[in-house]
């Protein structure tokens, strides 16, 4: 399989899903813009893999980043963001959304396992409710300090 191929539209994804679940394997879901690929997501992402067998992840459209982030972002397009996570050995599926939250990923998904950073609490994430209403779990992650996609383009712009 090429790296490209773990870019799924929703049909693919639920099929692979529906595949994952009669393996038994427990499947992670996060998401996030992963604009500027760097240190804290590949430890943030190798600890959510690292909570179950499968780790699917949704990134935001490049018109979902702008709407959350300004006018300035993303710097990396969607399917470059895409095509360098889907490159990494632990990720499983990635899939684009164009909402402002990922619940009706996760609503269709339903994770095993909905993860995200310690900057979250259980209680402010998108879609908590929904996989423990089917029995899944939400946890959160301990993420590097220093490292975050808007600092590296502060510290880039002050040269």
């Amino acid at each position: 399989m090429e790296t490209k191929d773990k870019i799924m539209s929703l049909q693919e994804l639920l099929l692979q899903r529906a595949q994952w679940k009669k393996n038994n394997e427990k499947v992670v879901f996060t998401n996030g813009c992963f604009d500027i690929l760097h240190l804290g997501h590949i430890d943030y992402l190798e600890k959510a893999r690292h909570k179950g067998e499968r780790l699917i992840i949704g990134v935001n459209t490049d018109e979902s980043v702008q709407r959350l982030k300004g006018p300035q972002r993303p710097i990396n397009n969607e399917y470059a963001r895409s095509r360098m996570l889907a490159a990494l050995a632990f990720v499983d599926a990635v899939i684009l959304f164009g909402e402002e939250t990922p619940l009706e990923l996760i609503q269709q998904i339903i994770p095993d396992i909905l993860v995200k950073g310690n900057d979250y609490t259980i209680d402010t994430i998108v879609g908590a409710d929904v996989v423990m209403t089917h029995g899944g779990t939400v946890e959160t992650i301990e993420l590097v300090e220093g490292f975050s996609t808007t600092s590296i383009i502060e510290k880039i712009q002050k040269g």
